[in-house]
């Protein structure tokens, strides 16, 4: 089943992500050549495809897992959540 992942920034995350940044993509890369990725991508502070010192928001990951309780626990092991960048992240079931 599909499940969207929203990942909520602290304040001034930008340079929490920059040091967590190759472990978390290399982890979507892994998801994407497994065939459950559907799409991922961070959600600018404001309204910009460059939102440069404003940073981001939080991030969007819809991926295909075995149960919700699969997808909880791929989302808690992001470098992100160990770096810091997130407050909080909600799991839900996604219907495309």
């Amino acid at each position: 089943m599909l499940y969207s992942i929203f990942a909520y920034d602290v304040e001034n995350s930008l340079t929490l992500r920059a040091s967590a940044r190759e472990g978390h993509i290399k982890r979507l890369k892994e998801l994407e050549a497994s065939g459950n990725l559907l799409l991922a991508g961070p959600n600018p502070a404001i309204d910009s495809n460059e939102p440069g010192n404003a940073g981001f928001s939080g991030s969007l990951i819809v991926a295909e897992f075995e149960s919700l309780e699969a997808a909880q626990i791929w989302a808690q092991n992001d470098p992100y959540v160990a770096a810091g960048v997130y407050s909080h992240v909600d799991v839900k079931p996604f219907k495309k």
